[in-house]
């Protein structure tokens, strides 16, 4: 890491806020290696988000000041947010709603105001017009706009953004991995002899676990039948166990896990079927494991992966089904993956990098 910066003499350090609203998983651990980073180059960093993802995600213990501020956008919370931001020099907003909010509490105080977008939401009639309003009105209030995908900064710019500009936004290095017994981890799963094919992420639509499932009937016909392990839990499990359950799929939901990587260093073929990712954090885990990937060519998937995972188009059955097919039948085909995969993840951005293009935005704001 870079060395820290002194402020001159008599002036303060740069004092910023980041802000979180829902806290997905992505954006909470950017934000949480973010404040690690922007302190130790000598900033003062508060993390505004709600109470509950300070027990998870540590926002203290990476330097940071923490300030409980609930989902809202009511007065109070809004109130709340404002108080927060009184005296920062910049304010970092990460997503749609935490930027809306931001906007609401920074107005009338000309202090620069940053949006990361890492995803984008998926709506239709009603609803979806709201959220292009919601998008208009973060990209509009935003000094810069920065977008994990070049899909989201094509968005914003259509959104009516000044200034947006592509920030891919890396994912910690994972901890090394405890040496995980095949065998035994596999007898566990039920995978004894057969191939392993997983897919990880909530149970929610949008994630295309309605075309895994239609795949893995497909999947019956082969000798021996592979088995998919999903792990991840939402408000669409009842519908899928039911699904699987009246079909007799090779399918078995895991729900919640924390061992991520040990499944994933068991596993023959990873899966993700999502309808849009940005810079998805189960592709890079995949091949940063050396895990051959099945993915939808959607969102930020292609520029992340480049050659190193099979790509076909989201709610294509007959695709996605193909391509396991194909990989399963082909060792040699699976090994290049693996071999591509660590190759093509050796590329991307460092949390150093990330830090550093986060830091040089904030620079240009604040002089």
């Amino acid at each position: 890491m870079s060395s820290t910066p002194v402020p001159p003499y008599g002036q303060s350090p740069l004092s910023v806020v980041q802000v979180l609203g829902g806290g997905s998983a992505g954006s909470s651990t950017h934000v949480r290696s973010l404040a690690a980073g922007l302190v130790a180059r000598g900033l003062r960093v508060t993390v505004c988000a709600p109470a509950g993802l300070e027990p998870g995600y540590d926002f203290g213990g990476a330097g940071a000041q923490f300030v409980s501020v609930p989902r809202r956008s009511d007065p109070a919370a809004v109130g709340a947010l404002r108080s927060a931001c009184a005296g920062a020099d910049l304010v970092h907003a990460h997503g749609l709603h935490a930027a809306v909010r931001s906007a609401l509490a920074l107005r009338g105080r000309g202090i620069p105001l940053v949006v990361t977008w890492h995803t984008r939401a998926h709506a239709d009639g009603p609803r979806g017009h709201v959220v292009r309003l919601l998008e208009r009105r973060a990209a509009k209030a935003a000094a810069v706009v920065l977008g994990t995908s070049s899909d989201l900064v094509d968005r914003a710019r259509r959104r009516g953004a000044r200034d947006a500009r592509l920030a891919p936004v890396s994912v910690p290095a994972p901890l090394p991995v405890a040496r995980v017994k095949e065998g035994k981890a596999r007898a566990e799963l039920g995978a004894v002899e057969r191939p392993l094919i997983i897919a990880v992420g909530s149970l929610v639509r949008g994630r295309g676990y309605g075309t895994l499932l239609d795949a893995a009937r497909a999947w019956r016909d082969l000798d021996p039948v592979p088995l998919l392990i999903v792990a991840g839990e939402g408000r669409e499990r009842a519908d899928l166990q039911r699904r699987i359950e009246d079909e007799s799929l090779p399918v078995k939901l895991l729900g919640r896990r924390d061992d991520i990587a040990d499944l994933l260093a068991v596993a023959d073929v990873a899966v993700l079927a999502s309808k849009w990712e940005g810079r998805s954090v189960v592709a890079q885990e995949a091949l940063r494991a050396g895990v051959p990937l099945v993915a939808t060519a959607v969102g930020g998937v292609p520029e992340l992966v480049g050659d190193a995972a099979e790509l076909v188009p989201y709610g294509d059955t007959d695709a996605l089904a193909g391509a396991v097919v194909r990989l399963l039948a082909d060792p040699a085909r699976r090994q290049w993956l693996a071999e591509a995969g660590r190759a093509q993840a050796a590329h991307w951005p460092t949390e150093d990098d990330t830090v550093a293009q986060v830091l040089s935005v904030y620079d240009e704001l604040t002089g």
